[in-house]
């Protein structure tokens, strides 16, 4: 765990990163951009052959950006300021590819183009209440189950309608919806470890392969096997 005095944006330019803050989760698969402002504690995880870029942005482009943890959808623009901005010659201060008025342009062109971007949901946010951190337990140690909201009540001794509240009120969403975002997220891990798109389907919990194609392509814009074969894509 670590936390930083400016915002950083971490870019998967191939393969699969996992940013965790108090807030949530964020999955960042290839092509998209996860922010995390200053001072929130967090880590990153690798799943795959995951190529990491990170950009920090000072406070006066930070401000430009969310205040809170976010993941964003890389233009072609922004994909490729964000590999010259890490190229081998940048990570080193005694030889920089970039003048530091260069690097100053281009980190602005940046922001610009992610304050365009649409926002991705793929930020899992991370319950408070006890009840619901009962349930989020059970579902990461087993995204493949399918017990209905009811029977995880029973089992925690709490009503479907409360549960239902704590969801809306606390993470902005139903149960149902923070189930499948939570499949997501690990459907794209498997797909990341070189998983195919029918294991994968079954071992997050869809009853057939096509409503998980279906699920996947409405988050992720693209479909499983498309992802799979689009991964890595983009230029070192």
């Amino acid at each position: 765990m670590q936390s930083h005095t400016r915002g950083h944006l971490v870019y998967a330019a191939s393969g699969v990163l996992a940013v965790r803050t108090g807030s949530g989760t964020s999955i960042v698969p290839a092509n998209r951009v996860a922010w995390t402002p200053a001072g929130f504690t967090h880590h990153h995880r690798a799943h795959g052959d995951t190529d990491m870029r990170i950009v920090f942005l000072a406070p006066s482009l930070a401000r430009l950006t969310a205040d809170r943890p976010a993941v964003f959808l890389a233009s072609g623009l922004a994909r490729e300021v964000l590999l010259a901005l890490t190229g081998p010659r940048n990570y080193d201060d005694a030889a920089p590819g970039y003048s530091r008025s260069a690097r100053s342009r281009l980190l602005r062109v940046l922001v610009d183009e992610l304050r365009e971007a649409p926002e991705q949901p793929l930020h899992l946010p991370e319950p408070r209440d006890d009840r619901l951190r009962a349930i989020a337990r059970t579902l990461y140690e087993n995204p493949a189950g399918n017990a209905t909201l009811a029977e995880l009540g029973t089992a925690i001794g709490a009503s479907t309608r409360t549960l239902s509240r704590l969801f809306r009120d606390e993470l902005g969403m139903t149960f149902y919806e923070w189930r499948t975002q939570l499949r997501i997220h690990h459907a794209l891990v498997l797909l990341a470890e070189g998983h195919d798109t029918i294991r994968t389907a079954y071992a997050c919990g869809w009853a057939n392969p096509s409503s998980f194609i279906a699920a996947f392509t409405r988050i992720i814009g693209t479909t499983p096997g498309r992802y799979r074969s689009d991964r890595g894509t983009a230029r070192p």
